[in-house]
């Protein structure tokens, strides 16, 4: 199975480089496991849009999307769960 090349968004980047370093490195690392497998254990597809995902890493998550034929993932948002989703 070929590798998925990982985008993440400028807003993601500011939005990581604000989390405490441990849950930095551990978000880091559940985002570098998506170029293997993009719909890992525990993913949901959000309701209302055609191709976002998201991930629980903990008190955060990873909203990203998946582009299929170009085998590219965006990494739209992350951040602590209660208010990722506005």
């Amino acid at each position: 199975m070929a590798k998925y090349r990982i985008e993440i968004s400028r807003t993601a980047e500011k939005q990581l480089g604000k989390l405490p370093r441990l849950d930095q490195m551990r978000v880091v690392t559940a985002i570098r496991g998506l170029a293997d497998d993009p719909l890992p254990k525990g993913s949901r597809k959000l309701t209302g849009y055609e191709d976002v995902f998201r991930i629980r890493v903990g008190r955060y998550r990873i909203l990203y999307s998946i582009s299929g034929k170009e085998l590219v993932i965006i990494v739209l948002k992350i951040g602590h769960r209660k208010d990722i989703y506005r």
